[in-house]
């Protein structure tokens, strides 16, 4: 179910044998959040993503078989989802974003364009297989997730690092900026920012 309004706003539930998830966002928001997946470093991801985006969020998410892949993919399904949605026709916006955001020894670029065009390019460069109880191909599929569902073309490089945690951290953050640049409202347009005529 999905709810939204003429605001940049959404609403989302997405309920299954697997997983139970509610999403509210506010695209025009101040970063504030209140996340709950029951997976702490899952929860950190999120919240530090509202933070840095300004994108206001509320997400409450379930899991219904107790496994964990599940829980982890629909929360990055439904997150871009739900920024997809409030996106709407994506008319005004900058379109394009991306960021260069370090974390102690790690550093991570981020290249975001919201054309509605999927293809995600996710080189996180984790090395061990589990990283704060989340493996390592679970953290890669959450960002797979988000980027295709968001509908964008969206790439993600860890530059390099040698913390697992820290490289998490800078990519998710980076993910953040570049997005808030790519999602703000340009005064001077008119239309869609595309020589197509449409998103």
């Amino acid at each position: 179910m999905i709810i939204e309004d003429h605001q940049r706003t959404c609403e989302i539930e997405r309920k299954t044998k697997e997983v139970s998830i509610l999403a509210k966002i506010n695209l025009d928001g101040n970063g504030n959040s209140d996340v709950t997946t029951g997976i702490d470093f899952l929860d950190h991801i999120i919240v530090s993503f509202s933070k840095h985006s300004k994108i206001d969020l509320e997400l409450n998410a379930k899991s219904e078989d107790g496994i964990k892949h599940h829980l982890i993919e629909d929360t990055g399904i439904v997150l871009g989802q739900a920024i997809d949605k409030a996106l709407g026709k994506r008319e005004n916006i900058n379109r394009f974003g991306n960021a260069v955001i370090p974390m102690d020894e790690s550093m991570s670029s981020v290249a975001v364009d919201l054309i509605k065009r999927q293809h995600n390019h996710i080189d996180i460069k984790l090395e061990r297989e589990n990283i704060e109880n989340i493996s390592q191909e679970d953290i890669i599929h959450f960002f797979q997730s988000f980027g295709s569902n968001l509908n964008c073309c969206l790439h993600i490089n860890v530059e390099y690092g040698s913390n697992d945690h820290h490289k998490i951290e800078s990519a998710i953050k980076a993910t953040a900026v570049a997005l808030r640049n790519a999602i703000r409202i340009d005064p001077t347009s008119k239309e869609e920012p595309t020589t197509k005529g449409m998103m």
